[in-house]
């Protein structure tokens, strides 16, 4: 992922988020729904969890040092898996609390027209905010169906926006449901209803947050084809004639670690060896510029012995 798309999607986001969190909080004010103060502290925590989108990406452009050799890159995956934490506990758990406090006092809606229009005013701008981050995704994203995309993605910061602007829209979707049923009604339960609905849909989106970024930070391997790509670089079928075996690890979205035994010829010269090395190393970072930390040990194939 390109730093810049990723940059402008979380910008794109944090701006609405900002200007929605306060329009919501305007309406909660005016007409006591419980579904605006639930919708503003959930935009509210979206805009924080932006917040930590930026700081990692600025944290993991630092140089390594002796105590971390391989760098900062998977900062980028612990604020990522830190905004699982805050839309779980701050958006989701608060959303279960107020709803379940809505409806066991249930009050009718005032001033019905401040959460309806700015409910209207949200939606619009989620939408932009949402179509901004399926752009900059649909450029990286390739023949990938978007839960291939979300669930391999390198770079955290996009599958995070997408899903958390997915679950804005479809939690201003569910609050403009339970104000309006409060509405026709007059029975302020639906609005109780609507902040459940909107909790248990953002602690959902956490999990699911939650399960993709440890997967990063336990460390995943290079994609299949970049697999394909280094091996096919390594060998030159003349000094290395094979790859014994060989394991990628992402060091951070935009850096990975290739660690390979390859094969020789037995009668090759020490610094005919050395200077094949040093040719696969370069293939390899032509053939996959990421691959920016390269090991490689040179041995001798032994054809295993069937036995008869």
């Amino acid at each position: 992922m390109s730093a810049s798309g990723g940059t402008k999607a979380i910008v794109a986001a944090l701006a609405a988020n900002l200007a929605i969190a306060v329009s919501k909080f305007v309406a909660f004010l005016f007409s006591g729904s419980s579904s605006m103060l639930a919708e503003s502290v959930h935009s509210l925590a979206d805009s924080g969890n932006q917040g930590l989108l930026l700081l990692g990406g600025k944290r993991a452009k630092r140089e390594a040092t002796p105590q971390h050799p391989f760098g900062y890159g998977r900062e980028r995956y612990i604020y990522a898996f830190l905004v699982s934490i805050v839309l779980f506990s701050v958006g989701g758990m608060f959303a279960l609390y107020e709803g379940y406090e809505k409806i066991k006092h249930p009050h009718e809606i005032e001033a019905w027209y401040w959460p309806v229009g700015v409910l209207a005013f949200a939606i619009i701008a989620e939408v932009f905010s949402f179509r901004t981050a399926i752009k900059e995704s649909n450029e990286i994203r390739g023949n990938q169906s978007w839960k291939d995309f979300v669930r391999h993605a390198k770079a955290p910061e996009l599958p995070v926006v997408l899903l958390e602007d997915l679950g804005a829209l479809v939690g201003l979707i569910l609050a403009l449901g339970g104000v309006g049923l409060a509405l026709l009604t007059g029975n302020g339960v639906w609005d109780g209803i609507g902040t459940l609905c909107i909790g248990v849909l953002l602690i959902l989106i956490a999990l699911v947050l939650a399960v993709e970024t440890k997967s990063l930070l336990l460390g995943e391997a290079a994609g299949l084809d970049q697999v394909k790509k280094i091996e096919e670089a390594l060998v030159d079928h003349d000094t290395v004639t094979g790859v014994i075996h060989m394991r990628t690890l992402h060091l951070g979205p935009d850096e990975l670690l290739v660690a390979a035994k390859i094969a020789v010829q037995s009668d090759d010269t020490a610094a005919r060896v050395a200077a094949a090395i040093d040719a696969a190393e370069g293939r390899v970072r032509d053939a996959v510029p990421i691959a920016r930390v390269i090991y490689l040990e040179p041995d001798i194939l032994r054809t295993p012995v069937v036995p008869s």
